[in-house]
């Protein structure tokens, strides 16, 4: 399993990362800030990728958020959060919430590329993070109870395959797009994999599996506007 491992993780370092989407300048009239416009903030996801046993599938590590928290509760999501002002770069940011909600050591998790960046309905610039769990017997998961309720996870290659999905049409400055839902269950809980995770996670398959999904994936167009209006936010 290691040597399959070692071989994904030098095919994804010869992955090139996408150049940084352009961020607006900072509007200095608050009024105008809070009626119009917002100036998106980064956050960053890791896409932790590991084998269980016999298993020989790349799996990902996912949570399900607090019940309590005041966004996305209850909801299924990658570990990650919000940039720090003296986070060193999105790696950093990504293993550092990991740790953080999971108790991932950092140490652990070998970093290998970035994918392009999303847009979430909060307005942050999602940076996704894939890193490579080697040794999956080392990392004992031990939940923040004040972010996170639960950890599983999953097959990577589900969210490439049309079973178990449904999607519905939104739009995103004018162009339509699609929002996929996955169900997933395991060790006897059901889980729905939606929205904004669901399409980090479909580009995520379809570079490490090197193949499109099985489905239309019809993601928006993520560019980011001078301003951006409160109407224009996805899932």
């Amino acid at each position: 399993m290691a040597s399959r491992l070692a071989v994904l993780a030098e095919q994804l370092r010869l992955y090139k990362a996408p150049a940084p989407v352009p961020v607006p300048e900072e509007v200095e009239d608050d009024e105008t800030i809070s009626e119009v416009g917002f100036r998106p903030k980064k956050a960053a996801v890791l896409i932790c990728l590991f084998q269980q046993n016999n298993d020989d599938r790349f799996r990902v590590i996912l949570t399900k958020r607090s019940s309590t928290l005041s966004t996305h509760s209850g909801e299924v999501s990658l570990p990650g959060g919000k940039a720090e002002e003296d986070d060193v770069d999105d790696a950093y940011t990504a293993t550092r919430e990991a740790k953080e909600e999971i108790g991932l050591d950092p140490s652990l998790v070998d970093v290998v590329t970035l994918l392009d960046p999303f847009l979430s309905k909060h307005l942050l610039q999602v940076i996704p993070v894939i890193g490579i769990l080697s040794d999956a017997n080392a990392f004992k998961p031990t939940p923040n109870a004040a972010e996170v309720d639960d950890v599983f996870d999953a097959p990577l290659e589900m969210f490439l395959k049309d079973e178990n999905r449904r999607c519905e049409t939104r739009e995103w400055m004018g162009d339509e797009y699609l929002v996929h839902y996955f169900e997933y269950e395991t060790g006897g809980k059901k889980y729905l994999i939606w929205g904004l995770t669901a399409g980090i996670l479909i580009r995520a398959a379809s570079v490490v599996y090197q193949r499109p999904p099985d489905f239309l994936e019809q993601s928006p167009k993520f560019k980011v506007p001078s301003v951006l209006n409160k109407d224009m936010l996805m899932v």
